[in-house]
């Protein structure tokens, strides 16, 4: 069986609207369900993709600065 969790994941949200994407997000978040991680991961995936190299930057900061607030 060849599953493909991408495809999948983009097929499941591919007529949501931008408030649709924004509450799987949320909820996704809001649960903490192990779950949901792999369709966050592919949502990061597509903004990386799609993002410039100033908002790559921006990502990033962002990034360190909640990985250090979460170690702390």
């Amino acid at each position: 069986m060849d599953l493909n969790l991408r495809k999948a994941i983009l097929a499941n949200v591919s007529d949501n609207s931008k408030d649709e994407l924004e509450a799987t997000i949320v909820d996704a978040i809001q649960n903490g369900e192990e779950k949901m991680l792999p369709g966050l991961g592919v949502f990061f995936e597509l903004v990386w993709k799609h993002s410039g190299e100033n908002e790559k930057n921006s990502i990033l900061q962002l990034l360190e600065q909640g990985v250090q607030t979460a170690g702390a």
